[in-house]
């Protein structure tokens, strides 16, 4: 079995096995063109995306810088998904991200993991588990999501997180190791941050976006 197999078998393998290593620098020289684009190339921006990513859904779109250990290649966007300055997909097994997720700066969403045995470090050897993000998911900033974790659809992921284990939908969820803090209910029809309430209902703020 090569490397790369035992890579996509989810075994532990060489990550600078020369297979591997071609693959991913054709990704990377994509990812720095898309980081060196200039802010009015929106179209170009758009395309890159389009050739970077698995997948990406109308709408995307992401702050340069960039980061991403195979440019996106692994990386499964949905629909009008956005990511500021600084986001970071260490993408070497799949990163599926539904419909308007928004990253927060310089989040970090990792799927590599290496084993705990020195001799085995050593060696650089490692092993890959995929994330999964729901549907309409904030991250907040400088937020970091280990392997194998699955985060459910409408949930809010506070600043400064390291989410090690799986967070269920529609919770607000904080801190490190990352918890349910509270579910998503009521109270968020009134208040918009802490104790300050909308000066509309939800259903007017909706209908002037619209407008």
């Amino acid at each position: 079995m090569t490397q790369k197999e035992r890579m996509q078998k989810g075994l532990v393998y060489v990550p600078t096995d020369e297979e591997i290593m071609n693959e991913q620098r054709k990704c990377l020289e994509r990812l720095y063109d898309y980081n060196h684009t200039r802010p009015r190339e929106v179209q170009k921006r758009a395309a890159l995306l389009q050739e970077m990513f698995a997948e990406a859904g109308e709408g995307c779109y992401f702050e340069p810088p960039l980061h991403s250990n195979f440019g996106g290649k692994h990386v499964h966007l949905g629909a009008h998904v956005y990511g500021n300055f600084g986001t970071t997909f260490v993408d070497d097994a799949d990163i599926y991200v539904g419909d308007f997720v928004m990253f927060g700066p310089h989040v970090v969403v990792a799927t590599a993991g290496h084993p705990v045995l020195p001799a085995l470090r050593e060696r650089g050897m490692q092993f890959n588990r995929s994330v999964h993000i729901g549907r309409n998911v904030w991250i907040g900033a400088n937020v970091s999501i280990m392997p194998g974790v699955t985060i459910g659809e409408n949930s809010v992921i506070g600043a400064g997180s390291v989410v090690t284990k799986d967070i269920p939908a529609n919770v607000v969820a904080v801190g490190s190791p990352c918890r349910v803090l509270r579910p998503i209910g009521e109270r968020d029809r009134e208040c918009f941050y802490r104790d300050e309430k909308f000066d509309k209902t939800p259903e007017e703020l909706l209908a002037d976006a619209e407008q």
